[in-house]
């Protein structure tokens, strides 16, 4: 098939298109970038996905319509899609094995954010550390009263244990043991031990990690794998003096196991970015301690990853949409069977 102007249809939901996107795929004449409400009109979403090559989707996934979120029901409705782009390194919205089932392509933008999320990370461990949240509430309160009581610590020489010691992870093991001259020990069972110690790190297993560390860093995807692998069992590993800090995926952790944990003190308090249900509301039972800092899943929203996010997701799709090779393939099961479609479609074998 020769190309033709709009040849390739790309869609995405407002307000969910990356900084930048629609400009860069703009410049293409044989693509076509279609907008979709969250409340579309039911005729109009169906003329659109049913034409789609691909989708590039919101990986927030209370923020974006249901009806949207990539799952087999969705799927019957689009027989020409290819590929699937997420906005962010997560796939929360996504049903990875219904695209595979489907010989659909599914892509993220794994690494575009790390800078971002690795200085949240250090942030939320300072501010826990220092005490500096709890000094900060005491005193806007009224209540602060010995100044001595928040006496806080130094971080350098401490031992900080990630899991999860891919993009996030390994931008945190640097500024860890670069800036703070701290022991890194990671966990992450992809990796071997050779690789991990060229991210600065030493491998340990889980149970290892969570006993010697003073700060424990999730940085690893939700799957069904590491669905609630941080529970009941594993806050009691850890030493009464650590702190729990989780900028990855809500789910991974148990919130109520956590709770009960901060309750007994059987650690010194937390950093949570993500949460089962976001935003959390404002009554949550861990919203109650003063030694728990939170936030709103923005770990990785600044200006500058967003811009960032928006250039890889766009030239990552046309790369896609061209055949050309890319980097970020959630499911490279689907090859085989995502290349014989995409062929059948454009008329050339995407090259891998």
């Amino acid at each position: 098939m020769t190309n033709t102007a709009n040849n390739k249809r790309v869609f995405c939901v407002k307000p969910h298109r990356p900084i930048g996107y629609g400009e860069m795929l703009g410049k293409r004449g044989d693509i076509r970038l279609d907008m979709l409400d969250q409340e579309a009109p039911n005729g109009t979403a169906i003329e659109v996905l049913s034409a789609a090559h691909a989708y590039q989707i919101s990986s927030a996934r209370d923020e974006l319509a249901r009806h949207y979120h990539v799952t087999r029901e969705l799927l019957r409705k689009t027989p020409n899609l290819l590929i699937v782009s997420t906005n962010g390194a997560g796939y929360d919205t996504v049903t990875v094995q219904d695209c595979t089932d489907s010989g659909i392509l599914v892509v993220n933008q794994a690494g575009g954010n790390a800078e971002s999320v690795a200085e949240h990370v250090l942030g939320m461990m300072l501010c826990l550390n220092k005490r500096i949240g709890e000094c900060d509430r005491a005193l806007r309160a009224g209540t602060l009263g010995d100044r001595n009581l928040y006496t806080g610590h130094e971080i350098v020489g401490k031992t900080i244990g990630i899991i999860g010691i891919g993009n996030v992870g390994r931008r945190v093991s640097e500024l860890c043991g670069t800036l703070f001259r701290m022991q890194v020990v990671a966990y992450d069972p992809y990796l071997s031990a050779e690789q991990i110690r060229a991210r600065g790190a030493t491998k340990v297993e889980l149970d290892e990690l969570l006993c010697r560390a003073d700060f424990v860093s999730v940085n690893c995807p939700l799957t069904d794998e590491t669905r609630k692998m941080i529970s009941t069992r594993e806050y009691a590993l850890m030493q009464p003096h650590a702190y729990f800090i989780t900028t990855a995926r809500g789910f991974i952790h148990d919130e109520e196991a956590l709770e009960r944990a901060l309750r007994d003190k059987k650690i010194a308090g937390a950093g949570l970015d993500v949460w089962s249900k976001e935003p959390p509301a404002a009554d949550h039972p861990l919203m109650q301690y003063d030694n728990v800092i939170v936030t709103a899943h923005t770990a990785g929203v600044t200006r500058e990853a967003r811009a960032n996010m928006g250039k890889i997701a766009a030239e990552q799709m046309l790369d896609a949409l061209d055949g050309r090779p890319v980097a970020r393939i959630v499911n490279p099961q689907v090859w085989p069977d995502y290349a014989k479609r995409f062929e059948k479609t454009f008329g050339f074998a995407p090259r891998r």
